[in-house]
Parts: C-alpha cells; sequence; structure tokens
C-alpha cells in the first residue's frame, strides 16, 4: 500500500490535483471559524449546545458542512445548494421543459446548473434571513459593545442584519464556487468533499468527550472503561465493513447482445450483466427522514406550551428523543417509504428497457419492452426493501450505542447514521477517481 501511495505522488498532474484540493479543503477549514460581526460567540454557543434545538443544529451540521452553533461566515454550509440540487432533481420527473432540457446531454445540464445557482442565492437569502432576524434576535445574542454605540437603534441593527444576511449568502455561495473549482481541477467531487471535512473535523472533539470521562479499567459497562472501548472498537469496523458492503453490493442481471453479421465477420452475441445497486437510494432517504421529524417536535412542543397540556408534552419529548421507540419506530417507516420513493425517481425501468432494446440488447427468458420493464422494476422492488432494512439499522445504530453503552450522543453518530455513509460513499468515490489516473497510466489501482 505504501508503494502505491507513493506511485500516486510521482505522478505529477495527479499530484497537482491532490495538493490542490487540500489547500481548497484548507481554506474551507480556516472560514469555517470566521465569526460573523457584533455576534457574542460564547453567548451563542452556550444557547445552541442546550436542550433539543442544539441537537438538531449538530444533525444539520453533520449533512451541511455549516456552523450554526457559532455564527460564522460559512454558518449556512452547502446545504442551500444541495437543496436547490435535489428540488430541480424532483422537478425534472415531474415538469416537461425540465425533462426535455436534462435529456439535450452537456448543454441541458450546464443550464441546469445555472438555474440551480440561482437558486441557491435565494435559498441563502431566506435561510440566512430567518437565521439572523428569528434566532440571533431572539436570544438577545447582540455583543453589549455594539449596544453602547451611539445612534438610531433601529437603522444600526437593521444594516448589520443585512449585512450579516449578505456575508452568510456570500460565503455559501464561495463555498459552491470551491467545489466547483475542486471538481475542475483538483481531484473531483467537490461538494461531497466538503461536507466530508466537516464530518470528519469533528473526529477530534468526539474523542475528546470519550476520553473526558474514561476509566482505563474494568467497570462493568457501567462507565466508560477498557471495555467500552473494545466494544467501540469492534462496533465501529463492523458497521464500516456493513456499510461497504451494501454501498458496492450489485444485483447483476446477465444480458445478452443480439448478433448481427457485417460482410463475413460476426458482431455481437457476448453476455454481460446489468448491475443494479442494493442500495439505490444513497442518504437520501436518512436525510428526508430526519428532516420531516423536526416538524412534529417544533409542532408538539409549540402546542404544549401553548396549552399546557401534558399530552402534548409528552408527544413532545417522544419526537424530541432519539431513544424514544415511537420515535425510532416511525424513523424506520419513513426510511423505507423515501427509499421506494427516492428509487421511483431515480430508476426508470421502462426508459432502461428502451435503451437496451435499441442497443440490440435483451434479458434471457424476457421479451424485449413492456416484460423486460415489469422484471426489471419486480427485482428492483425487492433489493430496495433490502437496502431500506439496511439504511434504517445504520441510522438507529447510534441511538443503540449511546442508550446500553452509555456514550455521549456525538461520540455515537460516528458510528451509524448520515455522516458515516457520506463519509465511507465519498471515500469510495475519491479512490476511484484515483484509480482511474493510475489505470489510465497503467500502473495497478489502490483496490487491487
Amino acid at each position: 500500500m505504501l508503494e502505491k501511495l507513493r506511485v500516486v505522488f510521482t505522478i505529477p498532474e495527479l499530484r497537482q490535483k491532490i495538493f490542490l484540493t487540500l489547500i481548497l479543503l484548507g481554506v474551507y477549514r480556516i472560514g469555517y471559524w470566521v465569526p460573523l460581526p457584533v455576534i457574542d460567540q460564547e453567548q451563542i454557543a452556550q444557547v445552541s449546545g442546550e436542550g433539543s434545538f442544539g441537537d438538531i443544529l449538530s444533525k444539520v451540521a453533520v449533512l451541511s458542512a455549516s456552523q450554526l452553533q457559532q455564527a460564522t461566515i460559512f454558518g449556512l454550509g452547502i446545504m442551500p445548494y444541495i437543496s436547490a440540487s435535489i428540488i430541480f432533481q424532483l422537478l425534472g420527473t415531474v415538469w416537461k421543459p425540465l425533462e426535455e432540457l436534462r435529456k439535450e446531454g452537456e448543454a441541458g445540464r450546464k443550464k441546469i446548473n445555472e438555474y440551480t445557482r440561482y437558486a441557491t442565492v435565494v435559498l441563502c437569502l431566506v435561510q440566512s434571513t430567518a437565521y439572523v432576524w428569528w434566532y440571533v434576535m431572539q436570544f438577545g445574542l447582540v455583543d453589549n459593545d455594539f449596544r453602547s454605540i451611539p445612534g438610531d437603534p433601529t437603522t444600526m441593527y437593521l444594516s448589520w442584519q443585512i449585512t450579516c444576511v449578505l456575508i452568510m449568502t456570500c460565503g455559501t455561495v464561495f463555498l459552491m464556487w470551491l467545489g466547483e473549482q475542486i471538481d475542475e481541477y483538483g481531484i473531483g467531487n467537490g461538494i461531497s468533499l466538503l461536507i466530508m471535512a466537516g464530518i470528519v473535523a469533528q473526529m477530534p472533539g468526539a474523542l475528546s468527550l470519550l476520553f473526558q470521562n474514561a476509566e482505563f479499567r474494568l467497570t462493568g459497562f457501567t462507565s466508560t472503561g477498557i471495555e467500552v472501548f473494545i466494544a467501540l472498537a469492534g462496533l465501529f469496523v463492523a458497521v464500516v465493513l456493513g456499510v461497504v458492503f451494501i454501498t458496492l453490493g450489485q444485483r447483476r442481471i446477465p444480458t445478452q447482445s443480439a448478433k448481427h453479421v457485417r460482410g463475413r465477420r460476426v458482431f455481437g452475441g457476448t453476455r454481460q450483466y446489468l448491475p443494479l445497486k442494493i442500495n439505490q437510494a444513497g442518504v437520501m432517504p436518512i436525510i428526508f427522514a430526519s428532516s420531516l421529524l423536526l416538524i412534529p417536535q417544533f409542532g408538539f412542543k409549540f402546542l404544549g406550551q401553548s396549552f399546557k397540556h401534558p399530552f402534548f408534552e409528552t408527544l413532545s419529548d417522544m419526537f424530541g428523543s432519539g431513544q424514544s421507540l415511537v420515535y425510532n419506530i416511525v424513523y424506520v417507516a419513513m426510511i423505507y417509504f423515501f427509499c421506494y420513493f427516492w428509487t421511483a425517481i431515480t430508476f426508470n425501468p421502462k426508459e432502461m428497457s428502451e435503451n437496451l432494446k435499441e442497443s440490440g440488447t435483451f434479458i434471457p427468458g424476457y421479451r424485449p419492452g413492456k416484460t423486460t420493464a415489469d422484471y426489471l422494476e419486480k427485482v428492483m422492488v425487492r433489493i430496495t426493501y433490502v437496502g431500506a432494512g439496511f439504511l434504517s439499522i445504520v441510522a438507529i445504530v447510534p441511538t443503540i450505542i449511546s442508550a446500553f453503552l452509555n456514550v455521549n450522543p456525538l461520540v455515537a453518530n460516528f458510528y451509524g447514521g448520515t455522516g458515516l455513509l457520506i463519509a465511507v460513499s465519498v471515500a469510495f468515490d475519491l479512490v476511484q477517481k484515483i484509480d482511474s489516473h493510475l489505470v489510465m497510466r497503467n500502473y495497478r489501482g489502490l483496490l487491487e
């Protein structure tokens, strides 16, 4: 492995791409800690770390490479761009003009990317306005020195709010630009690498929390002792192996290309296979499910504070605690639903059947056209059930670890959930991109 890594850095073009990617990721991490003006960072960190609201902000930070617990120029992260991309991907399946634009190839893709950038700016303006005007002003997190400045308070606060909104919007647009530069001049997959960098950067803090209350002796799982560290290490290896196995898992459907004669030569007739991923939906079901489960938590909490009824407070506690049985059952049900929903959007068996028919390829035992499409749909329904079960297990693993091993939830999140899925998926994409450069120059790949 060391020899393969040495070979990677002996290729000038590949070495330049890797170093440029590392520099751009370093720029992102520097801006991650640059604070917004006038805000009391100590007070906002204290408010953001308390109660269920702090848990929500930490979940959002994992998915968006953001820093909402401390108001910074990259506070929104890359989530507005991801949201805009998802919106246009969904619209592309139901809105005819966008669907036709997607079929135009590279020109259509560039046009959709342009629309996505415009939508990102609009989402940034809305989200940063809500963050500054509602969150910062509601809790009074403005620095006391700013309040003591003489002048019209209304004008001063309005100008400061507009400045913060524009700074946070420009920060997200700059992150979007960084991701595009990594795609074009770096190793590639820039947006995913930014998110992965934010996830990996939280590991030192999680380890420090784990070692704060550690006791290097046998405690019988009553506290963080030696047996807890051994169990955590074993579980981490097992979960990562499971994620790798399912992420790379495929259902290979055999195909046969038709023979055709040109002159005295016979072409075609080869047997190949059509790979269908077991986890076709990726991490999107967990993102959708965890995001929508925030709605009943806030709703029941608001009703409980308004009507002072214990029923609403009980429901708020159920959906506010990740260790609640009701919460986990609803969580798993929503993951299954969104797995089938997202697979139905991204996988079109009819279109795939038509492509096979046009290329002169067929699945042995099934007639081209509707019969092939029905067979592909039946296979995808079955393997999606397995993929959804895998995602459900990964999603609730942090809850199980936190409950049974009495581990901090921030530490347990590295053993499952969206963060681990994103980190493993991006790592494999990164290795595959490096392998493509090595194979192109007749070197052995890193995975060989």
